[in-house]
């Protein structure tokens, strides 16, 4: 959960909610008794390819008239700004810890 940067509470609600939607099942793990496995639903798989068809789209429109060389600049400066703000958000939680 540190990953996504989230408490077991909001994870569970979240699992919750996907699974009421249909696009996740909960089952228990065959090996360990404590653990509860989450799995993709056929309904899942298939909003996963319209969001990537969306997101590939939009790519599409907002890169038009981009040479590669601009698109991998792009890309390239989009993922510095990433992990500037991933650094700082690390930063200020870890800040907020020892408060």
């Amino acid at each position: 959960m540190r990953l996504l940067d989230s408490d077991a509470a909001t994870m569970t609600r979240t699992v919750q909610r996907l699974e009421q939607a249909g696009f996740v099942r909960r089952r228990p793990s065959p090996t360990d008794k404590r653990a509860t496995l989450v799995e993709p639903t056929a309904a899942s798989h298939a909003l996963r390819r319209e969001v990537e068809q969306v997101w590939t789209h939009l790519e599409d429109l907002s890169t038009a008239g981009f040479s590669a060389e601009e698109r991998t600049a792009a890309l390239h400066t989009l993922e510095r700004l990433e992990r500037n703000l991933a650094q700082a958000a690390a930063d200020s939680a870890h800040a907020d810890t020892e408060r």
